[in-house]
């Protein structure tokens, strides 16, 4: 007989998204089971290594408590206290406007703090090894999922399976919990591709996050804590797909001059500090977020271009109105009331972010100087009126 194990939750998807809920819902006092086909890389320079950063902004700081995870998190946590856009759409790649938004105008705690993703998998797997109640499988695959009014059984990789009574879907763009349940996504691709890496640089970063526009996509640096003792930032470098592609073949020499030029020169010559690794952009939105016994979040409910930190942001508030709906009512978890007020709460919000981000990434990507200039125009114009200035600011964290 196959081998079938009961859990109260069963994740499909080990990646951050996936090992944050697995904490949560574990630390509510749920029984959890985490399951994703790649063991995690937890090691900065191991080939396969994530070297994309993730801002936390302040609204997941709670839900990181609750967890168990801020603590372990706060000590190589880079703080954002300042968010800056730079306007370089000029004849020449030099800095033609620059404006910052100051997390003190609004909140006495810094927008959010900055991780390296390989860091967030160690750190976070080490919290779900200690826990009882959380059953973490990676390096095992789900490969079908079974539904029913009581609960969901799902087959996995090793021969088993998993009887649940709710299967959460964090398993990317690509779910295969999503496909298995019939759920269509619509998708816009832009061409783009983004470079992920890190830099050091002479000119320290002062807990800066800045967004450099030029054509092609922002050239956004994150700050890090320092790296061999300098300053470091996190770099993500989204251009068209050819451009991005060539830069990634370039040699050290001319990818630095080059890097060091989209940067306006802003702390320096940047000094390449990690291998690069390439990513495509898309948008991407499920045509609802739960199917029976089944709730999707992160990625496999919504992707969008990494613009203002809003991805994994949206991921964590997914993750709270379900821990919070859990909690109310446990005798309910993964009931169709439970997960239709769930898609309720999360939908329309989810839509509204993913088209703002998808304006933000177009009005990023123009390359004619009349459309360069009528952005900076737009920038220039939100950023003088005060009370706009500080809604902007809030949206941008989550507050409604």
């Amino acid at each position: 007989m196959t081998p079938e194990s009961q859990t109260d939750i069963l994740i499909s998807g080990g990646g951050i998204a996936g090992l944050t809920a697995a904490a949560a819902f574990g630390s509510a006092g749920f029984s959890v089971q985490c399951v994703d086909p790649a063991p995690p890389i937890t090691e900065r320079d191991s080939a396969g290594a994530d070297l994309r950063t993730t801002a936390f902004l302040q609204p997941a700081r709670t839900l990181l408590d609750e967890a168990g995870l801020w603590d372990r998190l706060a000590p190589h946590a880079a703080p954002l206290e300042i968010m800056r856009i730079i306007d370089a759409g000029g004849d020449r790649p030099e800095a033609r406007m620059v404006k910052e938004f100051v997390a003190a105008e609004i909140s006495d705690a810094p927008f959010g703090w900055n991780l390296p993703n390989w860091l967030l998998r160690r750190e976070m797997v080490a919290r779900l090894q200690e826990m009882e109640n959380v059953d973490l499988r990676l390096g095992t695959a789900t490969t079908g999922l079974l539904t029913r009014t009581k609960e969901a059984v799902v087959s996995l990789s090793d021969g088993s399976r998993s009887s649940a009574r709710l299967v959460i879907a964090a398993d990317g763009r690509n779910s295969p919990m999503r496909a298995a349940a019939g759920i269509g996504a619509h998708t816009t691709r832009y061409g783009q591709k983004a470079l992920a890496f890190a830099v050091t640089h002479p000119i320290p970063h002062e807990n800066v996050s800045t967004e450099v526009h030029r054509s092609g996509g922002p050239f956004t640096l994150v700050p890090l804590p320092d790296f061999e003792g300098k300053p470091s930032s996190a770099v993500v470098w989204m251009e068209r797909a050819p451009r991005a592609e060539a830069l990634s073949c370039m040699d050290v020499a001319e990818f630095e001059s080059e890097m060091t030029a989209r940067s306006t020169g802003l702390f320096g010559p940047l000094t390449l500090a990690s291998r690069r690794t390439l990513w495509p952009i898309i948008s991407q939105s499920a045509e609802r977020l739960y199917g029976e016994r089944l709730a999707l979040v992160a990625e496999a409910a919504h992707v969008v271009p990494p613009i203002g930190a809003q991805g994994l942001n949206m991921s964590l508030g997914d993750m709270r109105t379900l821990l919070d709906l859990a909690k109310a009512t446990p005798g309910d978890l993964g009931s169709r009331a439970m997960l239709e007020t769930y898609h309720r709460k999360r939908f329309a919000e989810v839509k509204l972010r993913v088209k703002g981000i998808d304006m933000l990434n177009r009005a990023s990507m123009v390359s004619a100087r009349p459309l360069r200039d009528a952005r900076a125009f737009g920038l220039n114009a939100l950023y003088a009126l005060s009370p706009v200035r500080k809604t902007l600011m809030q949206m941008g964290l989550g507050v409604r």
